[in-house]
Formats: structure tokens, C-alpha cells, sequence
């Protein structure tokens, strides 16, 4: 049985404990923690990952820091189909529509969710319930410094439009790497932004979002550089 952790003390520890849990199906994760099996729905990625936050010893929840503070390591579970490709886009971290002309890449939020992660692959099962789905073997990733200067550069242009007013005519094909995507719990869920005019409307909420083709990349090179 896997006990409710404590944080792990290093990034050894984090490693090992990761490690640990390869091959492991969600069901029997969930029987080890003494938790309810995710079966099938829309909540079974938020399920899982609250399982594997469970068993690795994360803190922080759904607050700005990273999953592991003390640490300042990231944990992000992506569904990845047998052949270890990302099946949809990635969720970084909410963006503040209203401050977006402020915005600075060095003490944004996105920067560090991103300057260290580990990522846990969730394997599915083709034709197989989704609590069968395997954990895949981790993979802890620093962007390099050619791989930041993309996501700064996307961070900017996107921060940029919406800055400017543009968030309503934003898309999710604009950015190479990070875009800009709804996040809202609700279709009618609405925050503070600017219109073309400079005006305060009330938009959809919107969130960072990773490309599957740019995480697909580092977690077979962890310094990848996809088109």
C-alpha cells in the first residue's frame, strides 16, 4: 500500500517516488491510497492527477506556486496514447486579463510553473476503461535556454494582443509553443479585460495552454526544439 506521503526532501526523493509508481495502473493507485477509482467521464484527468499529487506528496494544490514549493518543481500527468504522444494540449496556469499589459515574462506566473517540471505520463489503453490507464516513466524537464527564449517570445506576443484589446479575436493558433485557450468551469463564467478601445469588458476566462506537438518533443529530447 502507498501511504499519503509527506513532501519529499530532495529532488532524489521526488525521483525515486515517481519512479515507484511506473506500470501502475490509476485503479490500482487509487485502491493503494484508499481513494475512489476514477472511472471513465470528464473528471478522470483531474482525478488522476489529484491521485498521483497524493502518492508524490504535493502541496500546493490549485494555488501559483509549484506543486512542490520548497522544491520549486511542477508536477503536470499528460494523457499520451501507447506510442507516448500527448493526446491534448497541456494546461501552464490561468492568465489575469485585466493586468496583461503589465505583464512581465521574468516574474510571471507561466515562468514559474515552467522553469521546472515533472512530467508523469498517463498511458491509455486502447479499448480499455480509463481506470486502467498505466503510469508512464517520469521525466523531470528544465527548459534550456533556447527553448525559454520561445516561450518568452510566445508569452509576450500573446500578452501583448490581449494587452492591447485583441482577446476577443485571439485564437488558439496563435503562439509556437504556449496558446491561449479558454478555461472557465462554466460556459458562463466572465472576467475583467480591455476591448479595442481600451473599454473594460467582461471576457471569457482564458488560460496558458502548452502545445501536445512541443510536449510530445521534450519528453522523448528534454531539449527538443519542434516547429
Amino acid at each position: 500500500m502507498i501511504p499519503a506521503l509527506e513532501p519529499p526532501n530532495d529532488e532524489v526523493e521526488l525521483r525515486r517516488r515517481a519512479a515507484a509508481l511506473t506500470g501502475m495502473t490509476l485503479a490500482e493507485l487509487a485502491r493503494a491510497l484508499q481513494r475512489a477509482v476514477p472511472r471513465g467521464g470528464v473528471r478522470t484527468k483531474g482525478a488522476a492527477g489529484a491521485l498521483v499529487e497524493r502518492a508524490l506528496g504535493a502541496t500546493a494544490g490549485s494555488t501559483a506556486r509549484p506543486d512542490f514549493p520548497h522544491l520549486g518543481i511542477e508536477l503536470k500527468t499528460i494523457p499520451v496514447d501507447a506510442d507516448g504522444a500527448p493526446q491534448e494540449s497541456t494546461f501552464v496556469c490561468s492568465i489575469s486579463l485585466s493586468d496583461a499589459d503589465r505583464a512581465e515574462w521574468e516574474t510571471s506566473r507561466a515562468r514559474a510553473k515552467l522553469a521546472h517540471v515533472l512530467w508523469v505520463p498517463i498511458v491509455a489503453a486502447p479499448g480499455r476503461p480509463s481506470e486502467e490507464r498505466r503510469l508512464g516513466a517520469p521525466r523531470l524537464w528544465r527548459p534550456t535556454e533556447a527553448q525559454e527564449g520561445v516561450l518568452r517570445a510566445d508569452f509576450e506576443d500573446l500578452m501583448g494582443l490581449i494587452g492591447i484589446g485583441a482577446i476577443e479575436g485571439l485564437t488558439a493558433h496563435a503562439g509556437r509553443w504556449l496558446q491561449v485557450r479558454p478555461k472557465a468551469a462554466t460556459g458562463r463564467s466572465r472576467t475583467l479585460a480591455f476591448g479595442r478601445d481600451g473599454e473594460i469588458i467582461a471576457a471569457l476566462p482564458r488560460g496558458f495552454y502548452l502545445r501536445p506537438s512541443f510536449t510530445g518533443a521534450i519528453l522523448g529530447d528534454p531539449a527538443a526544439m519542434p516547429a
